[in-house]
């Protein structure tokens, strides 16, 4: 427990003094803009944090607020890493494939999601399926990409074995190539993780009555900025979370590529 506190500490006391300093200058500045960090967290109190203990202290808006965002959220990814797994690993392993698809993939991960956003409304209608749909295509970049990559770098000499072990192409591809190319799958991932919570606040921000991205553009109409900025805190808590509960993830998945690492070392 002792270690776990110190280990606490030497992390978090630059954020505990950012803070302290937040406070004490925006409370100086009395800038309307800029409110201090009591005043957002009365906010997020107010709005989300002030229910019952028995539903985690979370109110009506808090359950319906996440679980609609974070539910596109989810979806969306996941989607995403189905696709962009598949495909990349397929663009990995063929050369024509990939001479075939390249100028076309590098087209469409060259056009900025907010501009889509019209085209999605249009094809899907505003709801929950263009809101998935939004997050799926501007996320899967990164996990196609890093895919094929990972796949297309497998050593040769590991498939040489496989082969003269005459392991068939599916033994090949479980055992073999995608082992060898998760390190830079997993790294995919945690990136397009990342965007796919800024791609949820951007596909609510349109048309969307529930969840953070409406919250924010209904407390910046209203001109409470208090609870806009609980809005953005939020966001960055959640961002924090899914890094913390992924790198943990990934390094008790990836333990062997960790320790055959060391070893070759």
């Amino acid at each position: 427990m002792t270690r776990l506190l110190r280990g606490a500490a030497e992390r978090l006391w630059l954020v505990v003094l950012a803070v302290v300093a937040w406070e004490i200058g925006t409370r100086a500045a009395q800038e309307e803009y800029f409110p201090p960090p009591s005043k957002i967290v009365s906010a997020l109190h107010e709005m989300w944090f002030s229910g019952p203990a028995s539903r985690l202290f979370l109110t009506d808006k808090a359950v319906d607020d996440f679980s609609t965002s974070l539910g596109h959220l989810f979806a969306g990814w996941l989607l995403s890493c189905v696709v962009g797994v598949a495909l990349g690993v397929a663009i990995g392993r063929s050369r024509t494939l990939n001479d075939l698809l390249d100028p076309l993939l590098q087209f469409l991960r060259a056009v900025p999601p907010p501009t889509l956003l019209p085209f999605f409304i249009m094809v899907f209608q505003l709801g929950a399926t263009m809101q998935i749909i939004t997050i799926a295509f501007s996320v899967v970049w990164p996990v196609l990409l890093n895919s094929a990559d990972g796949v297309r770098t497998v050593d040769s000499l590991q498939l040489e074995t496989a082969r003269v072990f005459g392991l068939s192409r599916y033994r090949r591809l479980v055992t073999v190539i995608l082992p060898a190319a998760a390190p830079k799958i997993f790294a995919g991932l945690r990136v397009s993780l990342a965007f796919a919570l800024i791609l949820m606040v951007l596909s609510e921000l349109v048309g969307s009555t529930a969840g953070i991205g409406a919250q924010l553009i209904g407390a910046q109409r209203d001109f409470d900025l208090p609870a806009m900025w609980a809005g953005i805190v939020i966001l960055g808590v959640l961002g924090l979370l899914f890094n913390g509960a992924f790198v943990l993830l990934e390094r008790r998945l990836l333990a062997w590529h960790s320790g055959a690492r060391r070893l070759a070392n």
